[in-house]
């Protein structure tokens, strides 16, 4: 056993052959991408290609070695990112109203139909589906909206509403229903870190407001060598998923808090950082995590249960998409899509999830509430749905996507 263990280490890769595969690969996506003139995201070729590189296919990449950890820096840029684009005018109105209950119907009728069909299953697992089910992919749809044409336009504006609340809802209910604690001590805890995150957000505005020197500093070395707003951004980042571990909660939960943080501070006046947070993100750290995410799926797994694949993909089009659809042609809120071609385009887009499938993918498994297998055909089904319900809704809104 020591000898076969030892083997089994000398055998791996190690973290610098593994970020040279994953760094090729992060810019083979965009170019394989770019010549299916779009219809192909680059995120489903990044995981496609962790698949291939991964411990379960070929085996010239892995996570160890600090790999993992890349990985979850780009967890946390990309939802720093996702919170920092949302506008919290989206969450609130007639429209954001009726975003969050249709979001909550949603979680309520995915947990039903995951009980009919798994009811041997325990609650929590049930429920970490249900919450996977029900997310919206709102920074992999920007750009597919806006290549589309539509992002300034009511159709634009749904998909705003509905993926804003699509990515923050399932957040906090992972916090609340996927906690060690029972529901009310996780309301309490979760309360108690919005107060936490609240402290930590006057902090730079104190400093900023009453300190100008500091923020003659933060534009002065804002560029060369120094890069002090960034370096900031990164120390927010970092200060806020501490505190999310340290109260026990996802630090998905910290990095959109930072985001949102971010944003106000931009808001008010301060240095802009986007561009540079962006070239991080998009350009280094964001890549490696779909592609160690890629490297966790079992492509033996996904092929052996394909009807599991097929059903999953179905039941979040019809647990997601079909209760926004049936809101917006029935219940009236000021700002209702009129035609059927809008309102199925729109339930398309808001059944697109994959970012937070892999977060509560990641979350249920490390926990032991659900099997690798099925976390695997889980994320695999949400990159079919990012692949395909994009490509459905432009193909029936009638413009063929950019290069």
């Amino acid at each position: 056993m020591v000898l076969s263990a030892a083997a089994t280490a000398e055998s791996a890769p190690s973290a610098i052959v593994s970020l040279f595969w994953i760094a090729l690969a992060g810019v083979v996506g965009p170019l394989l991408s770019r010549l299916t003139r779009g219809y192909v995201p680059d995120v489903v070729i990044l995981l496609v290609l962790g698949v291939v590189l991964g411990p379960n296919a070929l085996g010239w990449a892995g996570t160890g070695g600090g790999v993992d950890l890349l990985s979850e820096l780009g967890l946390g840029m990309l939802f720093l990112l996702a919170g920092y684009e949302l506008d919290p005018k989206l969450l609130g109105g007639r429209s954001g109203r009726q975003a969050w209950l249709v979001w909550g119907s949603c979680l309520v009728f995915a947990l039903g139909l995951v009980t009919l069909s798994a009811a041997d299953v325990s609650f929590t697992a049930r429920v970490a589906v249900a919450i996977a089910m029900t997310s919206t992919a709102l920074g992999t749809l920007l750009p597919i909206v806006k290549n589309a044409g539509v992002l300034d336009q009511p159709l634009g504006r749904a998909v705003l509403a509905h993926g804003a609340v699509g990515e923050l809802g399932p957040i906090v209910a992972m916090s609340v229903l996927l906690s060690s604690r029972n529901a009310g001590a996780a309301i309490v805890v979760l309360v108690l870190f919005v107060v936490a995150a609240g402290l930590i957000g006057l902090v730079p505005q104190r400093i900023l407001d009453r300190i100008p020197g500091f923020g003659r500093a933060l534009r002065e070395l804002g560029g060369g060598t120094s890069q002090l707003p960034v370096r900031v951004v990164f120390l927010l980042l970092l200060v806020l998923m501490a505190v999310a571990e340290v109260f026990d909660l996802d630090v998905v939960l910290g990095a959109f808090a930072a985001g949102l943080i971010l944003r106000k501070l931009v808001a008010s006046g301060h240095p802009q950082v986007d561009a540079s947070l962006e070239t991080i993100g998009f350009g280094v750290l964001i890549p490696v995590f779909f592609v160690v995410s890629g490297m966790g799926i079992d492509p033996a797994a996904v092929a052996g249960q394909p009807v599991m694949w097929l059903l999953f993909v179905l039941s979040i089009a019809i647990a997601r998409g079909l209760p926004v659809w049936l809101s917006e042609r029935y219940i009236p809120h000021g700002a209702n899509l009129p035609s059927l071609r809008e309102r199925a385009q729109l339930a398309l887009y808001a059944a697109t999830g994959l970012p937070i499938i892999v977060a509560v993918t990641q979350v249920a498994t490390s926990t032991g509430l659900m099997e690798q297998d099925l976390a695997s055909t889980l994320v695999a089904a949400g990159a079919t749905t990012v692949l395909v319900f994009p490509l459905i809704a432009r193909l029936i809104g009638g413009k063929p996507p950019h290069s």
